[in-house]
């Protein structure tokens, strides 16, 4: 079987998990706890950074890579277009979803977990301590990160509400951003605007939670609900754990 190593939060993991789903294959989920965990994964992969896929021998690390070998050698369902030139844009969106995308997405993210301590306690993972959360925050995040102007930039916001009032004015139209079926450049998009409004998929404490002026934005509200009805789509069946 084949076996994910994740943070469950991270929207590279769920970028991944959702591929999974719509290949309907079988798999094991590994939470790796930050740190320790971390150790365990370097000496599986020779990097500390998750995603990473175990299937059998072969140990992949990077979401698009990963995305790239269950397409090779897991054919049915395939999320990457057939049609060339369909391909090449599934390909642009997947890349611009997972860095400049990700980027704002991220900082937006850090920027409101910063200023509500729930949200922050939420996004710890649950194995870790009482004493360590304790220590967290005691630390005077908020202040640290509003000293840090890139990521209280305004007009990283301005840049960000804009890129998602465009995505809004191509769901209202199209059910998919490609083609008429669903594809890698639906996916990658999806999982980092779970950063924004986290789904039911990140559990009671977070489901419904998300970033002042994003999640609570009407001009967005369709934009998550074509979100949350492509993860219900694809993830819908139990996972194995």
């Amino acid at each position: 079987m084949l076996e994910l190593n994740q943070f469950h939060h991270s929207p590279f993991c769920l970028k991944v998990r959702m591929v999974l789903d719509a290949k309907a294959l079988s798999y094991k989920i590994i939470e790796i706890t930050p740190g320790i965990g971390q150790l365990a994964i370097f000496q599986k992969s020779g990097q500390k950074q998750v995603p990473v896929l175990v299937d059998g021998e072969n140990i992949l690390s990077d979401s698009s890579k990963i995305i790239r070998y269950l397409e090779q050698n897991y054919t049915e369902k395939s999320v990457i277009p057939k049609n060339s030139r369909d391909s090449a844009l599934a390909n642009i969106i997947e890349n611009w979803a997972d860095t400049t995308f990700a980027r704002n997405t991220k900082k937006t993210l850090i920027k409101a977990a910063a200023n509500d301590q729930d949200l922050r306690d939420s996004l710890l993972p649950e194995n870790i301590s009482k004493s360590m959360k304790s220590l967290i925050n005691l630390l005077p995040v908020k202040e640290v990160i509003n000293n840090v102007s890139e990521v209280t930039n305004d007009s990283k916001s301005s840049d960000l509400m804009t890129s998602l009032q465009e995505l809004v004015e191509i769901i209202q139209i199209h059910e998919y951003l490609i083609g008429d079926s669903l594809s890698i450049a639906d996916i990658a998009v999806a999982a980092q605007l779970s950063l924004l409004r986290f789904p039911q998929s990140s559990g009671p404490k977070l489901a419904g939670k998300g970033c002042p002026g994003f999640s609570d934005n009407p001009q967005l509200i369709s934009l998550f609900k074509w979100r949350d009805e492509l993860e219900k789509k694809i993830m819908g069946r139990k996972v194995n754990n």
